[in-house]
């Protein structure tokens, strides 16, 4: 318990020293602001993930979040903005802010937060604490200033929590606070052939995927992504980001349909 309580200290000091750098002016400016979707993208980048693997995921990430596909997206929604934060997790107690709370509404907004993504050095290489990184995603959330009218935590993991607090407890805590979880499982096929905790723990009963809807994701449209090779970052996360841009914009943005359950497990998107 003391762990566990030493843990959600540091990240609510973390999200407040952050929130408190902005000054009042910023966080003014951010009340003022109305989005389609306040957006936290967690990446998981525990040890179980090589060089190369991270190197394909980050410039995945980058690239999506600048791909005219999901700009469309943006640009439909009813606010024609989201508010987007990314965090990097590893183990308990291992959560950092990559890039706070941006506005993205236009193509360059989109650029300076791919910037800042590529320009960032790897934040940790610890174990996985799923249930710590949405804990402080919740606690961002709290922060943002923005108003609106969805708050979506998107999650990517190559393995299932094994340290930290409950995956369940904390998705149940977002839940009930009325944000959707969303996530990305990737099966490391490259780490599970090599034997040792993640060969046996990223393959549980139904596949990474099955774990993911059973313990992580839910929320209005929640949706599990499945991908078993880290070349198809990419391509995975710009399908994901529109979908979940989608959700706020009337019809679908982009002709994607969503995968919406009222079930806190979700589903996978584009699964019957």
């Amino acid at each position: 318990m003391r762990g566990k309580r030493v843990c959600l200290t540091a990240s609510a000091i973390v999200v407040a020293l952050a929130a408190t750098a902005l000054g009042p002016s910023a966080q003014e400016a951010r009340a003022a602001q109305a989005v389609d979707v306040a957006l936290v993208l967690a990446a998981d980048v525990s040890r179980s993930i090589d060089d190369e693997e991270f190197a394909l995921q980050r410039r995945g990430y980058a690239a999506a979040i600048a791909d005219p596909e999901v700009l469309d997206a943006i640009r439909s929604g009813r606010h024609g903005a989201i508010a987007v934060s990314f965090v990097e997790w590893a183990g308990e107690g291992e959560q950092k802010i990559l890039v706070d709370w941006t506005l993205i509404g236009e193509a360059a907004d989109a650029r300076k937060l791919a910037a800042a993504l590529q320009d960032a050095p790897r934040s940790f290489l610890g174990r996985t604490a799923i249930g710590s990184a949405i804990d402080f995603s919740m606690g961002l959330l709290s922060e943002s200033g923005f108003v609106a009218d969805r708050e979506v935590i998107d999650v990517s993991g190559d393995g299932t929590s094994n340290q930290g607090r409950p995956v369940t407890e904390a998705r149940d805590a977002a839940l009930s606070a009325g944000v959707t979880i969303n996530g990305l499982a990737i099966f490391n096929r490259r780490a599970a052939s090599q034997g040792g905790y993640l060969a046996l723990h990223t393959n549980p009963p139904g596949g990474l995927a099955q774990y993911y809807r059973d313990n992580v994701v839910g929320g209005p449209g929640s949706f599990v992504l499945p991908i078993d090779d880290f070349r198809s970052f990419e391509a995975a996360m710009i399908r994901k980001l529109v979908t979940e841009i989608a959700g706020a914009a009337p019809g679908g943005a982009g002709g994607v349909a969503l995968a919406r359950s009222p079930e806190p497990s979700g589903r996978s998107l584009g699964e019957d």
